[in-house]
């Protein structure tokens, strides 16, 4: 049995699957196995999809949803047919750096009290590199407050924890936020994760991304943070921070993208 199960959900990913899948392939740590759901894609991402699993059909395994029913709907399929003692993930549009697995293994076996690890994230578009995520190296409870405390992308869980929470919660409430909401509930669990600040992971932030970010998520958003002040009993001026996140979805689409950017290049 592999060692890492790769989960990843992928929907309309024709043109940036194949790089996706060669970053996997490239990785200097080879015990694993990568698991691909389709969530219903209407372009061609399930041929090429099917192109990797005829070549590597040894180590490549894709599942399919009928209709399109959501990452955490998706994510727990995968994990229904995963065999690793570690799950990592992946999207579709992205790419990682190819001793992000080693990495990640070596932190997991090295600190047992770690559940899960992530790392910082480079953020790339047509024109290269722009920006970074600056994540805290061992996130605590009261950082829960100002968003989610983890990279969902580029992170490794071992398999036991996501047993612990029975892996993501199915709603449509935190549909783009299933990562925060899984954080949540291992950090009930008295679970904790750890952050490498090498940006082991490469995220795909352009026009397509910047479209996706629709209203009624910063609604879920602002859910799953208030959920937090009640769930890990923050202080209570941790509902402004829930509040914030629908004001930030009233601003002008030109004005967001402006400080989204300026937020992730530090100024």
């Amino acid at each position: 049995m592999p060692e890492i199960s790769v989960i990843m959900g992928i929907y309309n990913c024709e043109s940036t699957l194949a790089e996706a899948i060669e970053s996997i392939l490239q990785q200097t740590y080879t015990d694993w196995e990568l698991i691909m759901c389709d969530d219903g894609s209407t372009d061609r991402t399930v041929e090429v999809a099917e192109k990797y699993v005829k070549k590597y059909s040894d180590k490549i395994i894709l599942l399919r949803n009928k209709k399109n029913c959501g990452l955490n709907h998706t994510l727990n399929k995968c994990l229904k047919k995963a065999h690793g003692n570690y799950i990592a993930r992946m999207d579709g549009d992205d790419l990682c750096s190819s001793d992000r697995f080693e990495k990640e293994i070596n932190v997991l076996r090295n600190e047992p009290q770690i559940a899960f690890v992530s790392s910082n994230m480079a953020f790339f578009d047509e024109n290269g590199v722009w920006g970074y995520s600056h994540a805290k190296e061992y996130p605590q409870n009261k950082d829960f407050i100002y968003g989610t405390p983890f990279c969902h992308a580029p992170c490794m869980v071992r398999f036991d924890a996501y047993r612990t929470v029975k892996g993501y919660t199915e709603r449509k409430s935190l549909l783009r936020v299933e990562d925060y909401h899984l954080w949540l509930k291992m950090y009930k669990c008295g679970l904790r994760g750890k952050n490498l600040s090498e940006p082991l992971y490469q995220m795909r932030d352009d026009r397509n991304a910047y479209n996706r970010r629709k209203f009624k998520y910063r609604l879920n958003e602002a859910y799953v943070k208030a959920l937090a002040v009640r769930e890990l009993k923050l202080p209570l001026y941790g509902y402004i921070y829930a509040l914030r996140a629908i004001v930030v979805g009233f601003l002008p689409t030109k004005l967001y993208n402006i400080l989204h950017k300026m937020n992730l290049k530090g100024k």
